[in-house]
């Protein structure tokens, strides 16, 4: 069965609008625990925009299942997750002045550090996904990098206009999760998945983990994040 981990950041985007305690991306973890999420993923920004430290450490000492950190291939990250440990990090770039991450990261440009990073990562247990395009090239140099698992962005599937594009982006991202299964990476996708659009993904083959939190957290406004997570589960179980 293809794991669903749910992205909190978006409790903890509401709660930064004010400044103040609630609400907490804490108790959104554990409820969707509790609704048949089968790991947790936060996004722990350089500008701290939503994640904040304290709730990494408070998360990952109350998450039962799994927790994945995604981060910036930066120092500073590096060392707060040789220091929380969290069962994976998932490596993404990363720019000020974007809303969301906008694609995945460039692995033909300066890997040196990020080789020595995941090193670091995997020699303390840490499990190590690199968010990648799906695309060859980047594919071949996740395993160049020793990394264990990728995951394809599904940002160009999510968001296209028309039947044509949506077709082609999910022949695109089959051949990369044949290639990285042929590499002996593990494949996870996310990226703009919600309740319409995620069935098709979950066809792709040798597919293990989805990670999708805008459009959960978004209908838990509605059905409350208990009964979000529940849709999700079931429309993933039935795909």
């Amino acid at each position: 069965m293809i794991a669903l981990h749910v992205n909190v950041d978006h409790i903890a985007t509401l709660r930064q609008a004010r400044q103040i305690r609630e609400p907490d991306p804490v108790t959104g973890a554990l409820l969707a625990e509790l609704a048949g999420a089968d790991g947790i993923t936060i996004h722990l920004r350089e500008d701290r925009r939503h994640i904040q430290q304290r709730d990494v450490h408070v998360i990952r000492e109350t998450v039962q299942t799994c927790l994945n950190l995604e981060m910036a291939a930066t120092e500073e990250m590096f060392a707060i997750a040789l220091s929380v440990k969290p069962d994976i990090v998932t490596l993404v770039p990363e720019k000020r002045e974007e809303v969301t991450t906008e694609g995945g990261l460039d692995l033909t440009k300066n890997i040196s550090n990020l080789h020595q990073g995941i090193e670091q990562l995997k020699n303390a247990g840490i499990r190590v996904s690199l968010f990648i395009d799906p695309e060859p090239e980047q594919i071949e140099k996740s395993k160049e990098v020793a990394a264990d698992d990728v995951e394809l962005h599904t940002g160009t599937y999510a968001n296209a206009t028309n039947r044509h594009t949506r077709e082609n982006e999910l022949v695109r991202l089959r051949k990369a999760a044949l290639l990285a299964h042929e590499l002996h990476l593990q494949v996870n996708a996310g990226h703009g998945l919600n309740y319409q659009n995620v069935q098709p993904v979950c066809h792709l083959p040798h597919l293990k983990e989805l990670n999708i939190g805008h459009s959960i957290i978004s209908r838990s406004i509605f059905v409350g994040i208990t009964e979000a997570v529940r849709e999700m589960r079931a429309l993933i179980h039935t795909a």
